[in-house]
């Protein structure tokens, strides 16, 4: 009986001592859900010579962290050399994607981390290499289309929107610029309507994008899985999307109204000179754009106007190199998390800008923003020529 009990005593203090040496079987399964959760992030699939690649954060609108960055870039690295066509989409049914994971970015600045510094990095490159690829990239953009998805979009060759397409470059509105390859591509669009778009965050809603060149191709939102399946199987995108090529008939770009005081306006060299003329225009337009450009982040919209003015004279490459010196600094300042605090985070809608005013943001402020980094610290995107807008 005593041995009996001895033994028992034994075999219970060497089962406690095993539980204490291995992870308790919960956070075992834990780690590997999160595993697989990253992995199941970005769907590369197969389809013989051709790739989907498939954006599957459709909870966030398939805005992209870090790790759907990396294996974004990973997964078309290798399908360059040995796919014959590559087709980009966004899981869901509601956006293709909605922009970067800002909230995680802010929230890590917060802890003193560069996660920002990394995933911007790390997305620039990206977007580079969509720019520079060597086979067909089809981007698929039948949703939400804002920010990074944007950059995950524009610089590819095919692009097909459809009416639930809404596009925007709104990072004025969170203290930030509008990046992913921005100041080259909004710079190119024509008159002015670029730098309106760049600094007022306007959304482009369906064939809007196939009138100012997001879309190259627009069509309606029940014919994408056909389309889809035509492109896998003919191998040869511009035969399957010719019909779609044109503006359907009776469709009306939605600024069209507003063109002639776009490029008047937004063709000032300073934003004080902007709102002077917002101001003396004195229409119900031009009241309703002031007033919303009063909003935004003022040391925002200076740095934005003046990488548009530059990127219009520089190749991809270049403001890609730009705006990661833009994006460095911007994840160092006060605007970028407080932007993204007032408007994802406590969603009180008002932030604190510093400086408060256009007035106040000196040039000195501005141009620091834009200096070389430190070399080792500097993006080095891939050469090659540019193959989109």
């Amino acid at each position: 009986m005593n041995l009996c009990l001895k033994l028992s005593s034994a075999v219970r203090q060497a089962a406690k001592s095993s539980l204490r040496q291995r992870p308790p079987l919960a956070n075992a399964f834990q780690q590997r859900a999160m595993s697989s959760e990253a992995e199941d992030e970005v769907i590369a699939q197969d389809a013989g010579d051709c790739g989907v690649m498939i954006l599957n954060r459709p909870k966030a609108l398939n805005a992209v962290n870090l790790n759907m960055v990396q294996r974004s870039y990973d997964t078309l690295l290798r399908w360059e050399k040995e796919k014959k066509l590559v087709i980009a989409k966004g899981a869901g049914g509601k956006a293709f994607c909605a922009g970067g994971d800002v909230r995680t970015i802010t929230l890590d600045n917060k802890k003193g981390g560069d996660y920002g510094k990394r995933l911007f990095k790390q997305e620039y490159m990206l977007n580079c290499l969509i720019a520079t690829y060597t086979i067909p990239y089809v981007a698929l953009i039948d949703g939400i289309t804002m920010g990074g998805g944007l950059g995950l979009s524009v610089h590819g060759h095919y692009r097909v929107a459809t009416e639930k397409t809404l596009s925007a470059m709104p990072e004025t509105a969170i203290g930030l610029f509008p990046d992913v390859g921005g100041s080259y591509f909004l710079s190119r669009l024509k008159g002015k309507l670029g730098i309106y778009l760049a600094l007022s965050g306007y959304r482009l809603k369906g064939v809007d994008n196939l009138f100012v060149g997001f879309a190259t191709h627009y069509c309606p939102s029940a014919e994408i899985p056909k389309i889809e399946k035509d492109i896998l199987t003919t191998k040869n995108p511009s035969q399957v999307l010719k019909p779609y090529e044109k503006v359907p008939e009776g469709s009306k770009f939605s600024l069209e109204p507003h063109i002639n005081k776009i490029d008047s306006i937004f063709s000032a060299p300073t934003m004080e000179e902007i709102f002077q003329r917002l101001e003396r225009d004195g229409s119900d337009w031009s009241k309703e754009t002031l007033a919303s450009l009063k909003k935004l982040c003022p040391l925002s919209m200076k740095i934005t106007l003046k990488q548009l003015q530059l990127g219009a004279d520089l190749s991809l490459q270049e403001c890609l190199q730009m705006e990661y010196r833009l994006a460095y600094r911007s994840c160092e300042g006060p605007n970028f998390i407080e932007g993204v605090r007032a408007l994802l985070i406590d969603k009180d809608q008002n932030p604190q800008w510093i400086p408060p005013s256009i007035e106040e943001v000196t040039q000195q402020m501005v141009d620091d923003f834009f200096a070389p980094l430190d070399p080792e610290k500097e993006l080095k995107p891939r050469s090659g020529p540019k193959c989109s807008l």
